[in-house]
């Protein structure tokens, strides 16, 4: 498979915001450059398609690996993961009240949870700190209460 073009990579990050698309992890305050990571796993007949591609945080990238699936514990189901073009974050997860976690509101957003470790402690810290200085939770996404933007 060919490699995934500047011109779509630029189009990714433009549409992501700068934002990893599962844990909202800011690039810019990130000491690694985000990846762009393929939904649909290349191993499991994904391709490079713009539908298919989200930003991802290298936590979140390396602990989804090449998964689509994951165990819910609530549900006792196998479970997708969240989707990045077909879900929306909102429907699926919410900010604890500090918002330093992410809580799960459905299978699909706990299991994401679990899989990606997306409350791993170093996000926690990140977004501790960002919050003193007024950068978290980013801009343009819901807070706890808030409906969510307009598309």
């Amino acid at each position: 498979m060919p490699s995934i073009s500047e011109k779509t990579r630029l189009q990714v990050r433009h549409r992501a915001g700068g934002c990893c698309e599962y844990c909202l992890s800011q690039e810019f305050f990130s000491s690694t450059p985000f990846s762009i990571e393929h939904i649909n796993p290349v191993s499991k007949g994904g391709d490079n398609r713009l539908d298919n591609l989200a930003l991802a945080c290298q936590g979140c990238n390396g602990f989804k690996y090449n998964k689509t699936h994951h165990f819910d514990a609530v549900s006792q189901q196998l479970v997708p993961l969240y989707h990045p073009r077909k879900d929306l974050w909102e429907h699926h997860f919410t900010w604890n009240v500090d918002f330093t976690r992410i809580i799960g509101i459905t299978p699909v957003g706990r299991t994401t949870i679990d899989c990606l470790k997306l409350n791993r402690a170093e996000a926690v810290n990140l977004r501790q700190l960002l919050i003193v200085f007024g950068e978290h939770p980013p801009k343009g996404y819901p807070k706890e209460g808030e409906a969510p933007p307009d598309d």
